[in-house]
Parts: structure tokens; C-alpha cells; sequence
């Protein structure tokens, strides 16, 4: 198995390989916007997101703050062995719908209890989603929900060949 180099870090920024594992949760200081079909579908600054080693953070924007709508239930599940059982929903927005695009962790495990009554969002599919104003990229590979900005070097899990990491 190859062990990733973790990039230089610059004035400002973080890297993920000194993100935890178990994942932290933490309070972000900014504002998140998610467009969808041309229509803002989340406009919110209560914002807290998760870090964990190799990955950028995953965003999670208050359920209550999405437009009406902009989320419905959506079939399937899976598991984090950190935060518990988690559903999917679909994002709707400005006549767009992107199915199993979003999650979220209804009865979260001890220590992440503040991801109740939250959801997470992939960036891959929606026209924008913004931290502080920058637009993020989705982080590498269909599988993963982080959101990568300036502020944050990797590499990040998702690339090719990182599946051992």
C-alpha cells in the first residue's frame, strides 16, 4: 500500500492528514449557499462540519434551512461506524431534481450529536455550493461527500490509488 505525501501547507491553510480519526466536529464561522437549478436552496451561517484524516470536510446546513421542498426522502441507507445510521434524501431545486444527493444522520451516535436535524449535500450535481464565499470543489470520486477549498491540501481520499489509505 502507498503512503500518500501530504502537500505543502500554505499561509491560511489546513491539511487533512491532520484532520482525527474519529472525526472531529466543529463549528464553521461563514456562510454556506447551495444553488440548485438556478434557485438558492440553502442560504444559512449555522454551519458546523466533520474532520476526518485524508478527507475534506463534510458540510452539514440545518434540515429547517433548506427552501421548502428542496428535500425529500429518498430510499437506501448505510452506516458510519463514527456516526451511526444514516438516510439519503433527494435535492430539489429550480425544477431539478438530484436523486440520493444528500444525507444525514437522524439518531447520531454519542459524540456527534450535533449533526441532528442536519443534512450533508454532495457538491457534485448542484450548480454551486459556497463556504465564506469560495466555491468548492467536490472532493474525488462518486463515493465521497467533502468539500474542497483553498483553505484545505491533501491529497484527498478519492484520487486514484487511494482506495488503501
Amino acid at each position: 500500500m502507498r503512503h500518500p505525501v501530504p502537500d505543502p501547507i500554505g499561509p491560511s491553510q489546513e491539511s487533512v492528514w491532520e484532520y482525527p480519526r474519529p472525526p472531529r466536529v466543529e463549528s464553521v464561522a461563514g456562510r454556506v449557499t447551495i444553488t440548485l437549478g438556478g434557485e438558492v436552496i440553502v442560504d444559512t451561517a449555522d454551519v458546523v462540519r466533520v474532520l476526518e484524516t485524508s478527507h475534506p470536510p463534510v458540510y452539514y446546513l440545518p434540515i429547517a434551512d433548506f427552501v421548502p421542498g428542496a428535500l425529500r426522502d429518498a430510499a437506501g441507507s448505510s452506516f458510519c461506524e463514527f456516526k451511526g445510521a444514516a438516510r439519503y434524501l433527494d435535492v430539489w431545486g429550480g425544477g431539478q431534481v438530484r436523486e440520493r444527493a444528500a444525507w444525514n444522520y437522524p439518531q447520531p451516535e454519542p459524540g456527534y450529536e450535533a449533526l441532528a436535524g442536519r443534512v450533508a449535500v454532495y457538491a457534485q450535481g448542484m450548480d454551486a455550493c459556497t463556504v465564506a464565499g469560495e466555491t468548492v470543489v467536490p472532493q474525488p470520486g462518486k463515493f465521497y461527500g467533502g468539500w474542497v477549498t483553498s483553505w484545505v491540501v491533501g491529497p484527498f481520499k478519492g484520487v486514484p490509488g487511494s482506495m488503501g489509505w
